[in-house]
């Protein structure tokens, strides 16, 4: 099975520092749609691996996110790709979760699930943490300069040799050729 764990916010749709709190305030970055669609159609399983601690800060709850990822999936769908699952960890760095990104819990629950050898899947995100927990598990980070990326390719902290993509339809463009 070819998987590609994507981040959310960022990645897919436009984010905010003030959290995405509705279905209405999700809104797809250009091309993100329709290269979810192009990657299914060579044969790639979609995840999702975001976190959500705007429901730990009480800033919305299960049945908006719920709501919020219904109408991601529905324009997927409408784009002509499909998202395989979505993981989310609903907690704020005070818990002290293993989930959390940049600990590694929702990609270690993804391998389990899905039975996968996270060496061979790209891990895609905008964040220092999304390619940290990638990196914990040994998988393949790539950043994307959308959402916090251009912020994030000029951190010090950014380990070396993390390909670099415009967008998530580069990466795309790059795994379906």
């Amino acid at each position: 099975m070819k998987a590609i764990i994507l981040d959310r916010d960022g990645v897919i749709n436009r984010d905010s520092d003030l959290y995405i709190k509705s279905p209405a305030e999700w809104q797809p970055l250009p091309g993100s749609l329709e290269a979810i669609a192009r990657l299914n159609h060579w044969g790639w399983r979609v995840i999702v691996c975001t976190n959500q601690s705007g429901i730990g800060r009480g800033l919305f709850d299960m049945d908006t996110l719920n709501a919020i990822h219904e109408k991601m999936i529905q324009a997927v769908r409408h784009a002509g790709g499909e998202i395989d699952a979505i993981f989310f960890c609903p907690h704020t760095n005070a818990d002290q979760c293993s989930c959390r990104k940049p600990k590694p819990g929702m990609l270690l629950e993804i391998a389990e699930r899905y039975q996968i050898d996270l060496a061979r899947v790209p891990v895609v995100g905008d964040s220092l943490r999304d390619l940290q927990a990638a990196l914990a598990v040994g998988a393949r980070p790539i950043l994307v300069l959308t959402g916090k990326g251009k912020k994030t390719l000029n951190d010090p902290a950014l380990p070396i040799g993390i390909p670099v993509f415009e967008n998530l339809a580069a990466v795309a463009d790059s795994l379906t050729q």
